[in-house]
């Protein structure tokens, strides 16, 4: 049997707590800690006691009331605050989701335990390095790509067509999909993963595009598409509620079609 060690300074320490006085209704916030300037150190985990009467009710209110009025080291990405820009996704209670739209009494009593989204290089504390992720979003050219004279409006499409593009331009690149996806965590440098490949279907899905079969000979590789094993964490974690291994599907299908 393989036995498989973390070197030392990977290992998770039990880092500061900070207690509230006098909380009229307390609750415990566990938050995964990690500074670059002291890169040598390991990663913690830190507690904060915050008085929810004075709190809003998302778990973003409690780490940004934990950032004003606790502790102002704690770094994390966050900015429009209502589920549409992504900025704040990040695993809690077990799950990826978006801090923004994660109420704090849906999640079971106990203490809250917030990490970044795993299986990606940190950059601080709740801040994973999107970097790859990004890169790998641009390699599939997403933008509409044609061939034909532009028309002097625009470019029309059916509502039918149009219907075609539900579910997949919701998509807000959260990343909460490709990295809750072991196929991803194991093969990351080449699967392109969940996210990318939903985005990948809606170009090739769009009537208005003119390069898909160009769109599928890029995709016509062993690790880009075919890494997905229909496990299907994608779906259950998306905090849009959109199925990507739908849209991976229907690209192998799409791959198949054109062989016959």
């Amino acid at each position: 049997m393989a036995e498989f060690s973390l070197p030392k300074n990977s290992r998770v320490r039990q880092g500061r707590h900070f207690p509230a006085l006098d909380a009229k209704k307390p609750r415990t916030f566990r938050v995964y800690r990690w500074n670059p300037d002291d890169a040598q150190s390991n990663p913690r985990i830190d507690s904060y006691e915050v008085d929810l009467t004075g709190c809003g009710p998302m778990v973003l209110d409690a780490l940004l009331k934990i950032k004003n009025e606790i502790d102002p080291t704690l770094t994390l990405r966050r900015s429009c605050r209502e589920g549409i820009c992504g900025s704040c996704a990040m695993n809690i209670d077990g799950t990826n989701t978006l801090a923004c739209i994660c109420a704090i009494d849906k999640i079971a009593t106990g203490d809250v335990k917030i990490y970044p989204l795993p299986h990606m290089p940190v950059v601080k504390d709740l801040v994973p390095d999107l970097t790859h992720f990004y890169a790998q979003f641009a390699s599939i050219k997403p933008w509409l790509r044609t061939q034909s004279t532009a028309p002097d409006t625009e470019r029309l499409q059916s509502p039918e067509d149009r219907k075609k593009l539900d579910g997949l331009y919701e998509c807000i690149l959260c990343a909460c999909c490709s990295t809750s996806c072991p196929s991803y965590w194991w093969n990351g440098d080449r699967y392109l993963g969940p996210a990318i490949l939903l985005q990948a279907y809606r170009w090739i899905v769009d009537s208005r595009d003119e390069d898909t079969g160009a769109r599928l000979d890029d995709l016509e590789d062993p690790f880009k598409l075919y890494r997905c094993h229909t496990i299907m964490n994608c779906a259950r974690t998306c905090p849009k509620g959109l199925n990507p291994a739908r849209a991976i599907a229907e690209i192998k299908k799409l791959m198949m079609a054109r062989r016959f």
